[in-house]
């Protein structure tokens, strides 16, 4: 009699499902504005912030279960610290991707060995953590107080958002109503800051513009075909907003001021239905792009500087 195998847990796949079916509700909830217990990033358990995709990925659990700790870790670390998870309380998948050295031809595809100068096999592998809010017998510092709300005066610049962007040293003009980048120009239109009731959503909306100002050939050289309007190459791009939310999380704003509409959620759900490992590399573009430009801010303001 033949034995049963049970099917290998797809990683991507979930994630990506799970992502799906948040998004056929409407709504995108890392959009809105956040700072949880007094850090807007994810924390591992010794105060190390995520990044990329599991910063995506647990401030998105963190909104949808309105979790007041920061910090996550897996089970066997809370029990490491005498505590213990919560009975009842689902866990949250993490991933790590990365590649591994070939050891012999036993050990590649078919597709990996029609390589020559394939060096490295790339892995998806996940685990499993919890928010300290699912966790019993946590010390405080688990669950620090959140920051006391700052008030900005109303189409004001905010003196640190604003040094951080003019450093970056695009090219932006600071007129009319619409906010755009035009590669043929390489320069971006943003409106006024006189035009928007809360300052920071200016700066989140310079921020997405920023986003698409990273992926001429001479920066980071991004691309995802003949993008057009309305097509999926557009779609893949437009996910560039979670550049927005990483930047946000450093200097103190959300994206949830952009606009939203049936169009924009239908153009995430295309590209994450055409191919379950599109929110990694999108995730990773995302971090680069942030990467990018928090590099060029310090550069530009080390300038003025010296």
């Amino acid at each position: 009699m033949a034995k049963s195998t049970k099917p290998k847990f797809d990683a991507a796949a979930s994630i990506t499902d799970e992502l799906s079916e948040i998004i056929d509700r409407g709504v995108l909830p890392w959009r809105k504005p956040w700072t949880v217990g007094g850090s807007s990033l994810p924390l591992r358990q010794n105060g190390a912030p995520y990044q990329g995709i599991n910063n995506f990925l647990l401030t998105l659990r963190t909104m949808v279960a309105g979790y007041s700790s920061p910090y996550w870790m897996t089970l066997k670390q809370a029990n490491e610290l005498d505590a213990r998870v919560i009975k009842g309380e689902r866990s949250s998948l993490v991933v790590y991707y990365g590649t591994a050295e070939r050891r012999g031809a036993d050990t590649v595809s078919d597709e990996d060995a029609e390589r020559e100068d394939a060096k490295a096999i790339p892995f998806l592998k996940s685990y499993r953590v919890f928010n300290a809010d699912q966790i019993e017998g946590l010390g405080d510092h688990f669950h620090p107080a959140p920051p006391d709300a700052q008030d900005h005066p109303e189409r004001s610049p905010i003196p640190h958002m604003q040094a951080f962007f003019e450093a970056i040293g695009a090219n932006v003009s600071f007129a009319g109503r619409e906010a755009c980048y035009v590669p043929a120009l390489d320069k971006i239109y943003m409106p006024p800051i006189e035009l928007f009731e809360d300052p920071r959503n200016f700066y989140a909306v310079w921020g997405h513009e920023l986003g698409h100002w990273t992926k001429p050939r001479h920066r980071l050289n991004r691309s995802y075909g003949d993008a057009r309007f309305g097509n999926t190459a557009y779609a893949r791009e437009e996910v560039v907003e979670l550049c927005t939310v990483f930047l946000g999380q450093k200097l103190g704003f959300s994206a949830h001021t952009l606009e939203l509409n049936a169009a924009y959620l239908d153009s995430w759900l295309r590209v994450l239905r055409s191919d379950k490992r599109a929110i990694f590399k999108h995730a990773a573009d995302a971090q680069r792009a942030c990467d990018y430009l928090v590099a060029a801010s310090e550069a530009g303001q080390g300038e003025r500087a010296a």
